[in-house]
């Protein structure tokens, strides 16, 4: 059985302290791929992270999920406060009790909590299929002190967390190539 897992896709993304974003369709394709699986009657899990952090955009009103992913009831939340959908939560268990082997993942942002979640899920042995016109990440706004060289783009920053995902820990794909699969 395969799962669709929709991470952080939250309002408290729009807010400008996390700098400029890559790939503005991402919220319309991964509600593209919710249409999709709820039209194919395959489960959904809604994961939300919502910060221990005083101030964070990701608290409050900025935990809401997006209207692009909207949850319907009955769809499963997964609620969270780290990187990872695994951990702290039930959701390796969920998965398991539903028959899962296969996870389709997109959200917010590529090279955190999206990178995380795929990471562990492969590592727990699910295949994972990673849509990336899906997910997006924003500019790097770390400390660089320590000579990391000039700052990434998203999009650099997007294509690099890809790239190492791809291969090892999922098989990187586009969501027309998923839901032409799904209505195969």
């Amino acid at each position: 059985m395969s799962t669709l897992i929709l991470i952080d896709i939250q309002k408290g993304f729009d807010h400008p302290h996390w700098g400029t974003r890559n790939n503005p369709d991402a919220e319309t394709r991964a509600g593209g791929l919710l249409k999709a699986w709820r039209q194919s009657r395959l489960p959904v899990v809604h994961v939300k992270h919502i910060s221990t952090t005083e101030g964070s955009p990701l608290r409050g009103e900025g935990t809401q999920f997006k209207a692009e992913v909207a949850r319907l009831a009955g769809e499963t939340i997964v609620e969270k406060s780290v990187n990872s959908a695994f951990i702290g939560t039930e959701l390796h268990e969920r998965l398991q009790s539903t028959g899962t082997t296969q996870l389709t993942i997109c959200g917010l942002t590529t090279p955190h909590c999206v990178s995380t979640t795929t990471r562990m899920a492969g590592n727990l042995g699910y295949q994972v299929r990673l849509v990336a016109d899906a997910c997006a990440a924003f500019t790097s706004n770390a400390d660089t002190s320590f000579d990391a060289g000039p700052a990434l783009s998203a999009e650099e920053i997007h294509r690099s967390a890809l790239a190492h995902l791809h291969g090892e820990f999922a098989q990187v794909c586009q969501s027309a190539d998923v839901i032409g699969a799904l209505k195969a």
